[in-house]
């Protein structure tokens, strides 16, 4: 049968609003926004910017991505605790010391959790830092250069997963230990764990920079100690850490550590910690840690530090109380009022939410249901505020968007669940693909937060991006919180396991961005502050090249009378004065990475040739239209050959020392 052509039409209109129909209610179901609307709720036009910028930790990468939001594009990544063969960090002699541990070199961590700097509780763009996992470190990073500019090794803790979480006004940030250990560490059966593995949480002073220390520790029992994050208002001077396996299991913990039906939230009133250690009721305990620094040459240096300062709970009256928590306890957030303390019990069926207020009420009563190695346990029926019924499975991490409302994830059920602070009731959820973890919306655990966006920060990706094989690139997502009810807008892939992540308004610190270092205040001793200073010399079997870069020519370009064997030093001054000219460095056959030099710095590069020959060497950074001539050889002669250093930019040498 013909169907007439207005018949024809009548039945694609009907097919197309029952499509349409459809996918209003795919929409609608999945929290998913309309193409139209995603694409230009996240569009930030060429040569716009975007409108935060937002700090990713780079996961087992040890770095940190800085990324801008809306529109999910990458913007760098700033190494920190692992080798950046991009700009040559941990490789050059001007960063190695970066990677300095008690243990020796570690060119490797795992980083989880960033966390800007606060005045009065709220994020004010001056540093950011970020935790070492492996070997307990924290870093922080300067944010008017994006650049890492000291790096403290934590003693006595084992896996910093718990940091570095801060308080209101940049006074500390904290660090606690995911696996407990014994203190001082030894040699000792691991079957003795209980009573004899301790807990350690730390406080380092950060409102100091280049002065990062630990100011003291407090040794708890050997629990997992897991997150935490500090007071605000009425709690400003307390901090609050989840804690887990309180059974102090040391196998199986999937099974032994989940027997009881609450573990802890251990509130620590740092101010009496203070206190405390003012009246000299800590103790002074050898422990061997490295503290690294970026002085104002530029060049990175590592002290040794011999001994911390330790508090035990029972010298410190009223120092520590723990929260009875359901059940495996992972985050503890706090809200902006500071009123609330937000657990996220990943085994547990409710979302208990404490009253702070409740906790002082308690702590004064004395209502305990008992005391733990010298620490009251408060009764939960005393301190609890309200329970959120029905949050989602695995509920993890809480965020807050400034207007009465929590946002929680939950990994098991791959969903973010929005809540009421006042009548903590669900009020609306939104899938994420897939096993969300950690959450975070600009802002969103201070006492203002920037709520118009969030991003979960999701485990798996699976279908959400052409497949590359096993692996799959890790997955965020962008999610409009500034209605009624969420809204899906973006998918975007991130750089190692986004874990967590931070942001801030970009108008906060777009203005105080380094454009370049003054070449005349370069302090580097091997700077060579023009083409007529550069030069080569010889100290034995140290060679030190001091070279200047400048489009498109380095000075020298020549150079001969090196031999096998020598320590080749090659200090690359870049002359140039003007924002976003660096040049790279690099040479045939060299085992390392490559430098890469800013306008007006100084980077050094150490080099060994094993065999003669003639060395290209070459600018790596595209500079200018004749890049590609920006170029130089070194003569290689065998040990002992006699060939004199000699070096020059324009076929004349300049002979120096002779080899030997």
């Amino acid at each position: 049968m013909k169907l007439s052509t207005s018949a024809r039409l009548g039945l694609l209109t009907i097919a197309l609003f029952g499509i349409g129909t459809w996918a209003c209610q795919t929409s609608r179901s999945t929290g998913v926004a309309s193409t139209a609307d995603a694409a230009s709720a996240v569009y930030v036009a060429p040569g716009e910017y975007d409108e935060f910028y937002a700090f990713m930790s780079g996961g087992f990468s040890g770095n940190l991505t800085v990324m801008g939001l809306p529109s999910g594009r990458l913007l760098k990544t700033v190494p920190v605790f692992s080798q950046y063969a991009e700009n040559g960090w941990g490789y050059n002699e001007e960063t190695k010391e970066m990677l300095q541990t008690s243990y020796g070199f570690a060119a490797w961590d795992d980083s989880h959790h960033p966390e800007l700097s606060m005045t009065d509780g709220v994020p004010d763009g001056r540093w950011i830092f970020i935790n070492a996992n492996n070997t307990p470190r924290i870093a922080r990073i300067d944010l008017t250069e994006f650049e890492t500019k000291e790096i403290l090794e934590i003693p006595n803790s084992a896996g910093n997963h718990g940091s570095p979480f801060i308080t209101p006004n940049s006074e500390y940030v904290v660090a606690t230990t995911r696996f407990s250990v014994p203190v001082p560490n030894r040699d000792m059966s691991i079957e003795e764990y209980a009573g004899n593995f301790k807990g350690m949480l730390s406080f380092i002073r950060a409102n100091d920079p280049g002065n990062m220390d630990v100011a003291f520790q407090i040794i708890m029992p050997g629990y997992n100690y897991d997150l935490a994050h500090a007071g605000k208002g009425p709690s400003d001077g307390w901090m609050f850490f989840t804690s887990y396996n309180v059974e102090e299991a040391h196998t199986l913990l999937e099974v032994n550590a989940s027997k009881r039906d609450k573990d802890f939230i251990a509130a620590v009133d740092w101010k009496r910690a203070e206190e405390c250690v003012a009246e000299g009721a800590a103790r002074t305990m050898p422990a061997r840690y490295v503290h690294n620094y970026k002085g104002e040459d530029r060049i990175a240096r590592s002290v040794m530090k011999e001994s911390v300062t330790v508090l035990d709970p029972t010298a410190c009256a009223r120092l520590v109380y723990f929260l009875p928590t359901p059940k495996s306890p992972h985050g503890v957030d706090v809200d902006p009022t500071g009123r609330f303390i937000v657990a996220g019990g990943k085994l547990a069926t409710v979302i208990p939410v404490h009253s702070f207020e409740k906790m002082i009420a308690a702590i004064a009563a004395e209502q305990f249901e008992g005391v733990v190695d010298g620490i009251p346990v408060l009764q939960y029926d005393a301190i609890i505020a309200g329970e959120v019924q029905d949050p989602g499975l695995g509920p993890l991490h809480t965020e807050f968007d400034g207007r009465g409302f929590a946002y929680t994830t939950a990994f098991i059920s791959s969903e973010i669940v929005k809540w009421s602070l006042e009548t903590f009731e669900v009020v609306d959820r939104i899938p994420v693909y897939y096993s969300v973890g950690h959450l975070m919306i600009p802002g969103g655990d201070s006492r203002e937060p920037w709520g118009k966006y969030l991003v979960a920060l999701n485990k798996m990706t699976k279908d959400r991006y052409l497949p590359t094989g096993p692996e799959l690139a890790h997955s965020a997502q962008l999610i409009d919180i500034s209605g009624d009810k969420m809204r899906l807008l973006l998918d975007f892939p991130t750089m190692g396991e986004p874990h967590y992540a931070q942001a801030i308004p970009a108008e906060l610190i777009l203005d105080k961005q380094l454009r370049l270092y003054r070449l005349s205040e370069n302090r580097n001793p091997f700077a060579t502050m023009g083409e007529g200073a550069a030069k080569v010399t010889r100290q034995g079997r140290r060679v030190d090249v001091h070279m200047t870069a400048i489009r498109s020519h380095f000075a020298p370009d020549n150079i001969e009378g090196i031999e096998v064997g020598d320590s080749v030093f090659f200090h690359v001054t870049n002359l140039e004065q003007d924002w976003d000219v660096p040049h790279g460095f690099a040479v045939l056959g060299m085992e390392t990475a490559e430098l890469l030099i800013m306008p007006g710095d100084t980077r050094t590069l150490l080099w060994r040739p094993t065999r003669p020959g003639i060395y290209p060497f070459y600018c790596t950074d595209f500079c200018s239209a004749l890049h590609q001539e920006m170029q130089g050889y070194v003569r290689v002669s065998p040990l002992n050959s006699g060939v004199p250093v000699a070096w020059g930019t324009g076929g004349r040498l300049t002979t120096g020392q002779p080899a030997n």
